[in-house]
């Protein structure tokens, strides 16, 4: 695997070796091996972020490697470089390029003009860390995803629904979406999906009904702050006791943070399930390293040639 850009383009056996690995990185924490030894990896991010910038700073410390934190303030890209010039000139620099974004092309285009091994950390279209972190959460609590419903109640073509879906292609796994009739994905998108096992409802109700695992995320993604109008199309879609009232006795809910407390999920709902929600968070740092670690030695040839 030279690139990891999406969960579109994984393969099953993929997903289960980074699931793997991220549990031993995890399991065996502190006596890393240092693959990334002599390694500079950028991270390139024009979004802002908690949990991506700390995680993957840690973890390539953690793998022996340097990095190099470059905001959209920083570099020329700012000012308008296209960025296929900024990959080429990062190309020739660092091993590897982490990039926090909008565009989903914008990722494709550096790593095509690159050279170098480049991480999807969060397009508008794609949010593929997450759902490694996630798979890896409901792995350690619920034993597995087989056999199982896996619902997502809020929007339903953002990059998390969408790299849940994919998920939910390659594995498997029962996934149910619950989203207004104006938010979710159009009959184009589940066309080229072709997953008899993915349902798309306006009830939620239904999607949790007998669900293992509940998900949501925020109805505002970043850069929609000011589209307030869009929140009153999601009442009814907040996870809360009520809602949850019919779902596995044995569930979980998950939350990829940051959480508005009181709009996709209630305060009181948040703070009974903290203590996954929150190992989810630290599933970031585990699943991320995974992805480094699967990409460290082509990322050591890259400069070199």
């Amino acid at each position: 695997m030279k690139h990891f850009l999406s969960i579109e383009e994984l393969k099953a056996a993929q997903i289960h070796e980074l699931l793997e690995s991220a549990s031993h990185l995890k399991a065996t924490r502190g006596s890393d091996p240092l693959i990334l030894r002599n390694q500079t990896w950028a991270m390139i991010f024009t979004k802002s972020s908690t949990r991506t910038r700390v995680s993957f700073e840690v973890g390539i410390r953690e793998l022996g490697g340097f990095p190099l934190f470059l905001s959209g303030n920083d570099i020329q890209l700012g000012r308008g470089e296209p960025i296929k010039d900024t990959a080429r000139v990062l190309g020739r620099m660092v091993h590897g390029a982490i990039i926090r974004t909008f565009a989903q092309q914008d990722v494709i285009d550096f790593a095509n003009y690159s050279g170098i091994s480049t991480i999807n950390a969060l397009t508008d279209d794609e949010h593929p860390c997450q759902i490694l972190a996630d798979l890896l959460t409901i792995q350690e609590t619920l034993g597995g995803w087989e056999n199982r419903k896996i619902a997502f109640v809020g929007d339903g073509f953002s990059n998390m629904t969408r790299s849940w879906m994919w998920a939910a292609k390659h594995l498997g796994f029962e996934l149910v979406i619950a989203s207004p009739p104006d938010f979710q994905p159009p009959a184009d998108f589940m066309l080229d999906l072709n997953a008899s096992n993915v349902t798309i409802t306006n009830n939620p109700l239904e999607a949790v009904t007998g669900a293992s695992v509940i998900n949501t995320d925020v109805w505002l993604s970043m850069g929609q702050e000011d589209q307030k109008q869009k929140e009153h199309a999601f009442a009814g879609y907040q996870v809360n006791t009520q809602l949850l009232a019919d779902s596995s006795p044995d569930h979980i809910v998950l939350h990829c943070l940051p959480a508005y407390r009181g709009k996709e999920i209630s305060e009181d709902m948040l703070e009974k399930h903290a203590d996954v929600i929150f190992r989810q968070a630290e599933n970031r740092l585990h699943a991320q390293k995974a992805v480094l670690v699967a990409l460290a030695s082509e990322a050591a040839s890259c400069v070199a040639n």
